[in-house]
This record gives structure tokens, sequence and C-alpha cells, in this order.
């Protein structure tokens, strides 16, 4: 037997590092990788207690308690409610809650629009606002069906539907009593606004439930079980997976 003129190449090891192998690189990747959240203040309590102050603010204008005069008054005491709500609303989306994060920025989109009308008053405006509202109590129609395990929550929607509704039709119809009745009931918006906004306040002061807020399912889950359950499917959630 004749020996090879080129003698075999050794086989050079595999280098576990430049080899992607799935099996062998995702389990690293999970040991590696480190997830980090700020806790923060909850913004719920401000956000109420600025809808209920705005509201029965528009609800007085509406019901004629303060003088068409002062619609400009009206508008520059409406216009900050934006800002603090858009503020809410983003602290709230930082909170990963997307719901409350969601409510409390279309609310800021309520009081913008009503600062800007109200101060300008351009021709045609009834009608456009009219609409305007209508249709924002039926988006908030939808979001009360996606806020029931927040009962304090859905019982501000389940009176912030009607009052808008109601609004939009007085704001087409130009009828005194029609505006008169989402008065009230923008009075009895504020009164629930108030009472979670004192309900939430008191939760984070004493550090436990002290006024029932109502909460169900993943809700109370979320406030009553221990730091593995909040952490559970986290990999899956907005910020943290890749796409929303």
């Amino acid at each position: 037997m004749t020996e090879s003129p080129h003698p075999p190449v050794p086989k050079q090891a595999t280098d576990p590092l430049t080899v992607f192998e799935p099996g062998k690189v995702e389990p690293d990747l999970r040991a590696m990788t480190r997830i980090v959240l700020r806790p923060i203040g909850s913004p719920l309590p401000l956000g109420f207690f600025t809808l209920a102050i705005d509201s029965v603010l528009v609800s007085a204008f509406q019901w004629g308690l303060l003088p068409a005069a002062d619609h400009r008054a009206v508008a520059l005491i409406v216009l900050p409610a934006f800002v603090v709500q858009l503020i809410v609303g983003i602290l709230a989306f930082i909170s990963r809650d997307s719901i409350a994060a969601t409510l409390m920025m279309s609310f800021a989109t309520t009081w913008l629009v009503d600062a800007l009308v109200f101060y300008s008053e351009p021709p045609g405006y009834a009608d456009a606002i009219g609409i305007f509202f209508i249709l924002f109590g039926v988006f908030a129609a939808f979001m009360l069906t996606t806020a029931l395990l927040k009962r304090a929550l859905a019982l501000v929607l389940l009176v912030a539907v009607p009052r808008f509704l109601v609004s939009g039709i007085a704001a087409l119809t130009g009828v005194l009593w029609v505006a008169q009745a989402a008065a009230v009931l923008g009075f009895l918006l504020t009164a629930v606004a108030m009472y979670t906004a004192f309900a939430l306040l008191l939760e984070d002061s004493r550090g436990r439930e002290v006024l029932p807020v109502g909460r169900l399912g993943p809700a109370r889950h979320a406030t009553h079980d221990n730091l593995a359950f909040q952490l559970r499917d986290i990999e899956r959630q907005a910020g943290v997976r890749r796409t929303l």
C-alpha cells in the first residue's frame, strides 16, 4: 500500500463563540439578558383630579352658570388640563398600563379641543364639536369594554360615554335642556372621577386599599401578588418585545 502524497488535514476544533447554534446560543442570551424597570409614583390620581376639576367647569358653562362672555376665560383654565393629562398619559405608558394611558391622553385631546374652540369660537364650530363629542363617546364605549377589570375606571367611562354623546347632541341641536342634561352628566362625572382619584391616592399613601377600587382578575393580582407574578411573560410585553 502506498502512502498518500498529501497527509490528511486535521479537523479544526469548532469555536462555540463563532458558530451559531440556536440550541446553544439562546440559553446563553437569556442568562445574559437583564430587564431594568424603574418604579414611579402612580400618575392616575392627578389625572382623575384634573378630569374632575375641568369637567365641573365645562359643565357649569354648559348649564349657563357661567355667562357666555366668559368663554375665553374658560378656555384658558381648561388648557392646562391638556398639558397635565398629557403628562399623566405618558407616565401611564411608562408604567405599562396602556388602558389608563390611552384614556388619559384621550381626555387630554378633549381638553385641547374645548380650549381651542371656546377661545376662538370659529364659524360652524358647534356642528364640528358635536360630531367630535359623539365619536369620542363611541370610542369611550369601546374603552369601557377593556376596562371592566378595574371597576372604578370602568365607572368613570360608564358616565363619560353618555356625557359625551349628549354633549354632542346638544352641540348639534342647540337645545337648552339637552345641554343642561349634558351638564348634569358632567357633574356626575366630576363626582365619580373625584372619588376614583381620592381612592387611588389613599391606596398609594397607605399602601393598601382603603376605599374600594374594584380591581378584578389580573388587575387585582397586579396589586396583591408577589414580584414573580409581575414579571411573568415580561419578555412579551410592549417595550421589551421587538415589535408592537
